[in-house]
């Protein structure tokens, strides 16, 4: 599956912008960026992609059991979190990566996660609304939908006022899209007109399922039949995932109901690190989307507004601290003590967490001292 003449691009292949018709009501979002704006979104996409590359060499050296790359949807991720505003929430599936960083998390903290010394991540209170990883396929769209109907129930959507109605975007891959949840989360969200974007980061691949005998049709359609407006984007694009998003964004948030982004990317890398992606895909069909590479993209296009050679050393200075920092801290992280299991468990104190810490301390004490 590639782009068809639905698709919304902004920003050609070869890193120059598209006049068409079909981008025409989006080209004023674009027209609204500043140069420190545009710039920032590369440099996330080039500081995300080596932290990373990081986190997966340090996977292969035994530092996690598992890691989930984001290789080649940097684009996809970063357009649509620069879109959003502070008092949005944001469900995240497991490699949204860039939009956490964002966001305030500490990308170690991910790490952290991924090697079980965390209750789950972080809370979403203290990370701009930025709630924790789901590993569960799909089922982040019920959580979702869910928080956007009580923002719903509570007047705190469709009130008109941008800078304070508040909207709730969900990531989600095409592998989900095949997943009861995700239906259902479409009719709960129609029936209530949450204001609620859902993003799909179509990669073509659901582990080695390609999207193709998922779905007979391009997976934008499917949310018409529950009544929710999908639109088809260049997720290699940054532009098109900005603009569009944002569009959706400011439409939802002020009464217009869910919307729907099908954003068409591609899977660079192995779905995780336990996965091996030459076993079904062609190196031929690798080469097509090496070639829409959308921080090579990115970088054409900000040259040709006048970015120079000391701007991407800069920028290539800054990921490869990134990455060295990440390791660093990475080789630092030590499990946590066994108090920590009990943090957290209930809002308030209660009394069977006390027991099972007290049977833990006895249960440890039982065996005694090395010395």
């Amino acid at each position: 599956m590639s782009y068809t003449a639905a698709t919304i691009q902004l920003l050609s292949p070869e890193g120059s912008l598209v006049d068409s018709d079909a981008g025409a009501e989006y080209r004023q979002y674009i027209d609204e960026l500043t140069d420190d704006q545009l710039r920032e979104f590369h440099r996330q996409m080039v500081v995300i992609r080596a932290f990373d590359m990081e986190a997966t060499n340090l996977q292969r050296q035994g530092q996690m059991a598992l890691w989930v790359p984001s290789l080649g949807q940097e684009a996809a991720q970063v357009g649509s979190a620069f879109a959003t505003r502070p008092q949005d929430h944001i469900f995240p599936a497991y490699r949204e990566h860039v939009i956490a960083r964002i966001r305030g998390v500490d990308p170690v903290d991910i790490i952290r996660m991924m090697r079980g010394v965390t209750h789950g991540g972080w809370n979403p209170a203290e990370h701009n609304n930025l709630h924790i990883y789901t590993l569960v396929i799909g089922s982040q769209t019920l959580h979702a939908t869910g928080y956007a109907m009580g923002v719903k129930f509570d007047g705190a959507s469709g009130t008109g006022d941008l800078d304070k109605d508040i909207a709730t975007v969900v990531y989600f891959g095409d592998g989900a899209t095949s997943q009861g949840d995700v239906s259902e989360a479409l009719i709960f969200a129609a029936s209530y007109q949450t204001s609620q974007l859902f993003f799909l980061q179509n990669n073509h691949w659901a582990i080695s399922v390609p999207v193709t005998r998922q779905s007979p049709v391009p997976l934008y359609l499917r949310p018409s039949g529950f009544g929710i407006p999908g639109v088809q984007i260049d997720g290699n694009d940054v532009l098109a995932s900005y603009a569009v998003s944002r569009k959706n964004l400011d439409e939802t948030r002020v009464g217009g109901g869910p919307r729907f982004i099908e954003a068409l990317t591609y899977r660079m890398g192995a779905h995780t690190s336990s996965d091996d992606p030459t076993k079904y895909r062609t190196n031929a069909e690798v080469q097509f989307w090496q070639e829409r590479d959308p921080i090579a993209r990115f970088e054409t296009y900000l040259r040709s507004l006048g970015a120079d050679d000391a701007f991407f050393a800069e920028l290539a200075e800054e990921a490869a601290d990134v990455a060295a920092d990440t390791r660093k801290r990475t080789l630092e992280v030590v499990p946590p003590p066994n108090e920590f299991i009990f943090q957290n468990v209930y809002s308030e104190p209660h009394p069977r967490i006390d027991e099972q810490r007290e049977w833990l301390a006895q249960y440890e004490a039982s065996f005694g001292s090395d010395a």
